[in-house]
């Protein structure tokens, strides 16, 4: 009978990956917080359903759910799942009540604390805080639990039959939080690697139409130019040398918009060199403040030590200055574009935040889809070009936005050079 409630509530607690990977490979893994609550939400209830009961208390795994939901879903995911948890515990009488909503609540606290701080991290990371967030839930809840039995129901605490089960569900779920973590890392990953590969194809593609339209239109742009600068050199200064100079600053333009489509294509890295990026941030904030400064906006960098890593320096400050430039665009005046730039175990992370109107998930998916712009005068190229060049350089680039509330562009970029 226990090993029975011990199976289910495993299963219970992996059901939700298992629909994540059924219903989620159609793209949006992980669609909204409240799903996620709702999930996990039913998963714990089901746990508390099929708990194994002694000392007048219910013994499952309904707080691995509530962990998993509060770590990878944030507090809102996690409060939907302790509401559900409240209403069902509730609803199965009142033996142990105070008790079981009292040791919900230090989970979900719990977990929000640790999820503060290991939510932008590394998975391996978020493994381990999820685990020890069960551990550390499980230790508390046995005290507490047995400092009540010892004031309300001392005759109780002497029968210790039921002790080595209880032990033996607690252990289970410290094991099920692990797994469960580890799960939901490989789903992540696998999600991300899914992404990046229907991005590469895509943006292949249309490098190869963008090099060939490019490579047409430059040659005839070349004579054009070269006969209007044979003209210019015949006709005396007046009102037609005015017009001649207009024409060719305009093909001049459309030749710099040409290199961006070349650029596009394939990015061309002509030579790493170790580079230092809190120097290279520190240029491109002497380049891009007289942009913002009008529309007094602030660029702060915060740079926590000196990385170096091996990249085309050149290439890197044409990428970074494009996304910076977009979030300085898109930013409310008076306002604060923020440059944080960490070292982690093998990248250098370089995080971009503005205080902008922010994007939809929808809007989010087609940055770096040529001609996509949220930007009235915008070619998208700056952007696309930017994901292109750091794409080249064997990093990523993701984004995180809230509608009202601004976006965080995160780029991560390999220390070492990557064949």
């Amino acid at each position: 009978m226990v090993l029975e409630k011990l199976i289910l509530n495993i299963l219970f607690v992996l059901a939700p990956i298992l629909i994540y990977t059924a219903f989620g490979d159609g793209g949006k893994h992980l669609r909204s917080r409240i799903e996620i609550g709702l999930i996990m939400g039913i998963s714990s209830s089901l746990c508390l359903l099929f708990s194994y009961q002694a000392l007048d208390l219910y013994w499952d795994l309904r707080y691995v759910p509530l962990i998993i939901a509060t770590v990878y879903g944030g507090p809102i995911a996690g409060l939907i799942n302790v509401l559900m948890l409240f209403a069902f515990r509730t609803y199965l009488g009142e033996h142990g009540l105070l008790m079981g909503l009292t040791c919900i609540t230090i989970a979900y606290l719990g977990a929000i604390w640790f999820a503060k701080r290991v939510f932008s991290t590394t998975g391996r990371l978020r493994i381990r805080a999820a685990t020890l967030i069960s551990f550390i839930c499980s230790c508390i809840m046995l005290l507490v639990q047995t400092f009540a039995l010892l004031i309300h129901s001392p005759i109780h605490i002497m029968d210790f039959s039921p002790f080595p089960i209880i032990l033996l569900f607690e252990f289970v779920q410290i094991l099920a939080t692990w797994l469960s973590a580890t799960l939901q890392e490989l789903y992540l990953e696998r999600a991300a690697m899914r992404e990046v590969i229907e991005r590469a194809e895509k943006l292949k593609t249309l490098g190869e139409v963008a090099s060939s339209i490019a490579h047409e239109v430059r040659n005839p742009l070349t004579a054009v130019q070269g006969f209007l600068q044979l003209m210019k050199a015949s006709i005396i200064e007046g009102t037609n040398q005015k017009y001649l100079q207009i024409a060719l600053d305009e093909l001049a333009r459309a030749e710099a918009v040409i290199h961006e489509y070349l650029n596009f294509s394939k990015p061309k890295l002509m030579k790493y060199d170790q580079i230092s990026l809190t120097h290279l941030m520190e240029n491109i904030q002497l380049i891009l403040t007289p942009i913002a400064s009008p529309r007094s906006i602030r660029l702060v960098i915060h740079v926590r030590q000196n990385i170096l890593i091996f990249a085309d320096l050149k290439q890197l400050q044409q990428a970074l200055v494009n996304l910076i430039k977009n979030a300085i665009e898109a930013s409310r005046d008076q306002s604060v574009v923020l440059v944080e730039l960490s070292q982690l175990e093998c990248h250098a992370e370089i995080r971009i935040r503005d205080k902008g109107k922010g994007m939809t998930p929808g809007e989010i998916q087609r940055i770096g889809t040529l001609f996509y712009t949220t930007k009235e005068n915008g070619t998208g190229l700056g952007a696309t070009v930017a994901l292109r060049i750091i794409e080249a350089m064997k990093g990523n680039v993701h984004f995180e936005s809230e509608v009202g509330k601004g976006t965080v562009c995160i780029i991560k970029l390999p220390l070492e050079p990557v064949s």
